[in-house]
């Protein structure tokens, strides 16, 4: 049951940041990939098999905000999710500069992967966001690190 709510807690933050920000700032969606953070943290806790179903459905999600083609956030993030949860079961990424790297790395990937699959399905050209978007794996990871780091240190004074 708890990690029902901690999984709730973290797709409903993600939910309510493209939400809010969607209206409030449209181009900060474009610097921040909260799914993609979301997935990567439970892919770490769960295992791969969890993070690639997780990735899926966060995908859709995150297709819902974009209003283009349904499936294509949801496969970059499954890949992501199975990548995520593989590499950290070989790897302790938990550390924050580990964590900040293998972040970076991943939501690169997870951006590229989402841009091949965008390009092979719609014919029109990405909307960058004046080049904004490919700051989003830095920031993200940035964002990310400081969260997960925070989110360890919480789990950590529990026990």
């Amino acid at each position: 049951m708890k990690d029902f709510v901690r999984i709730a807690i973290g797709i409903l933050t993600a939910f309510l940041f493209y939400t809010i920000f969607s209206r409030l700032f449209p181009s900060v969606l474009l610097l921040f990939n909260v799914f993609s953070l979301v997935v990567v943290y439970f892919a770490m806790e769960k295992g791969e098999i969890f993070g690639s179903c997780f990735g899926a459905g966060c995908g859709i999600l995150q297709d819902y905000f974009s209003f283009g083609v349904y499936g294509v956030a949801g496969m970059a993030k499954t890949i992501t999710g199975y990548l995520a949860g593989y590499i950290s079961k070989k790897i302790d990424v938990h550390p924050p500069m580990r964590s900040f790297f293998f972040l970076f790395l991943l939501l690169s990937f997870d951006l590229i992967l989402w841009a091949l699959f965008y390009s092979f399905i719609v014919p029109e050209n990405i909307n960058t966001g004046a080049g904004l978007i490919f700051i989003q794996p830095l920031a993200s990871a940035l964002l990310g690190s400081g969260v997960f780091f925070l989110l360890n240190k919480m789990k950590k004074s529990k026990y």
